[in-house]
């Protein structure tokens, strides 16, 4: 009697384990995985792939939209998660950042200030929201500055990350590979 409760609460146990591993992978899927710079970087040095650094302030109003109608769209999760690594940027923070061998700062201006980091990203000219888009070999490739609807972002995201900025203008791409490829999906 002993030997089957004990197994029947085993049981129960590695149930309610497994429901609880399968819940927190769909709640995953459903969000975009932000993750550090630092942690970006690191990866990216293990298994390369680009990064998306979206860089924000906490007083940006346009930066709440983007998160709350650009960053819930199921398609631009579903290709941020596939193809970058995503990254969240708040240009004033105020901890250094070490990439490598570079340390990055926060620079203090009058009462607020930046970080070198979101400078260097935005080529010394950050806005806010400004998508960034750095290639497998940790390089700038572009910085995307303003907000940007489900339908836009997905059609900057998919040009990046599929290397269409490399032989196609964006505009040609818009048009005619964009179409073909994603008709329909957002």
């Amino acid at each position: 009697m002993k030997k089957n409760v004990f197994l029947c609460l085993t049981g129960i146990l590695v149930l309610m384990a497994m429901m609880s591993f399968r819940a927190e992978n769909e709640v995953s899927a459903d969000k975009i995985q932000w993750i550090t710079i630092e942690e970006a970087f690191a990866k990216s040095q293990k298994e390369p792939r680009k990064i998306i650094v979206d860089i924000y302030t906490d007083w940006c109003g346009w930066c709440k939209v983007m998160d709350k109608q650009t960053f819930t769209n199921k398609e631009v999760i579903s290709y941020i998660n596939e193809h970058f690594y995503a990254v969240k940027f708040d240009a004033e923070q105020r901890q250094p950042v070490k990439l490598g061998a570079e340390q990055f700062d926060f620079l203090a201006r009058g009462g607020k200030g930046v970080h070198e980091l979101a400078l260097r990203l935005t080529n010394n000219q950050p806005s806010y929201p400004t998508t960034v888009f750095v290639d497998e070999k940790l390089q700038v490739i572009q910085p995307v500055p303003g907000f940007m609807k489900a339908k836009e972002f997905h059609e900057v995201i998919t040009y990046f990350g599929g290397d269409f900025y490399k032989s196609v203008p964006f505009e040609k791409y818009k048009t005619d590979n964009y179409t073909q490829l994603f008709s329909g999906k957002i």
